[in-house]
C-alpha cells in the first residue's frame, strides 16, 4: 500500500469520528509561525484526503489538524450541551444599557 493510499484509509476513518460540526479541543499545535492555543474549542469543518481535520476555531482561526503531529481531543457531549446551555443562557440574559448616566 502506497502513502497515498494509507492517507485515504485514515481519512476515511476520521471522517466517520470526526462529522462536520463535532466539537474539539486544542491541547498542544506544532506550528511555529500560527498555533491555536491550548484550550482553545473549535467545530471540524471537515477531513480532507490527506487525514488533516479542518477547524473553525472559535478564535477565529482555521488551521487544521495534524494527527500525528498536534494534540486535541473531541468534546464529550456532555460538554457540547454545557456550552450549548451557556450559549441560550448568554442570549437570554437582558441586555445592559451601554449608555453614560451624568450627574447634574
Amino acid at each position: 500500500m502506497n502513502e497515498y493510499e494509507r492517507l485515504r484509509r485514515q481519512a476515511e476513518g476520521l471522517r466517520s469520528m470526526y462529522p462536520p460540526g463535532t466539537r474539539v479541543e486544542c491541547l498542544c499545535m506544532n506550528d511555529p509561525f500560527a498555533p491555536v492555543p491550548s484550550g482553545t474549542k473549535g467545530s471540524v469543518m471537515f477531513v480532507d484526503d490527506i487525514a488533516q481535520i479542518h477547524v473553525n476555531w472559535d478564535n477565529g482561526s482555521s488551521l487544521a489538524l495534524n494527527r500525528d503531529e498536534d494534540s486535541f481531543r473531541k468534546l464529550s457531549s456532555e460538554e457540547v450541551e454545557a456550552e450549548n446551555n451557556a450559549a441560550e443562557n448568554q442570549d437570554e440574559a437582558p441586555e445592559e444599557s451601554s449608555g453614560m448616566k451624568m450627574k447634574m
